[in-house]
């Protein structure tokens, strides 16, 4: 089925105008067929005006007129050519079901305890979380902190294991790769120490001992 604009103003258009069944009006629209159903007693957008996906230029007539006189046949709606420009670029956030959130504080304690090469940024895409929580649980800062254990979040339920794995083995090689810069480059001024000529070692020089003062005997010698 592919997504259609306004798909509860389309349903009440439909349910308005046309004999489709609840269920083919549903697959169409992509909506339950009990809130289709809704829909025509009222109960469901009530304040909603219908939208004609024949005037929209979702739905052909020779569609519509097909599934009226089969009740079932599924409608294919009209795909725009501008269709991928309305698609938003970014992916949607990662939604963890409520009854799992407490769980994430184990596997961010279990991320900390076992790999700690994987930036907070990958365990907050990867969790669905927020860096402040990890340094809570990092800092033992967390309100819940007595009773945070690590545990796999794979065994919690929250990711796949080809998904966890992917990440540990990306986090290990780009920690692998500034390790070998860090190491290259204390090599290499290690070898620039070495080849750094030593100064000469600065040796006063040597006094000469100035020999015994002069006499007159010496000078003019004896009368003798």
């Amino acid at each position: 089925m592919t997504d259609i604009l306004m798909p509860k103003a389309t349903a009440v258009w439909l349910v308005e105008n046309t004999s489709l069944t609840f269920e083919q009006i549903a697959d169409f629209c992509g909506l339950h067929p009990l809130e289709v159903r809704g829909i025509a007693d009222g109960d469901v957008a009530r304040d909603i005006r219908g939208a004609d996906p024949l005037v929209n230029g979702q739905l052909t007539r020779e569609e519509l007129d097909k599934a009226q006189t089969d009740d079932s046949y599924r409608m294919k709606a009209v795909v725009s050519r501008h269709a991928e420009l309305l698609k938003s670029a970014k992916p949607a956030p990662k939604y963890t079901p409520v009854s799992r959130r407490q769980d994430r504080p184990d596997a961010i304690m279990w991320f900390v305890k076992n790999h700690p090469e994987v930036t907070d940024a990958q365990i907050a895409k990867m969790l669905g979380t927020t860096k402040a929580t990890i340094e809570s649980v990092r800092n033992r800062t967390h309100w819940n902190t007595a009773n945070i254990k690590p545990v796999d979040p794979v065994t919690l339920g929250l990711v796949g294991q080809l998904a966890l794995d992917d990440l540990v083995r990306k986090a290990a090689e780009k920690k692998a790769r500034d390790d070998a810069k860090s190491g290259g480059a204390t090599l290499a001024a290690a070898g620039q120490a070495e080849e750094t000529p030593a100064e000469p070692e600065f040796v006063p020089e040597e006094r000469q001992r100035p020999g015994a003062e002069p006499t007159a005997e010496s000078v003019f010698g004896t009368r003798d």
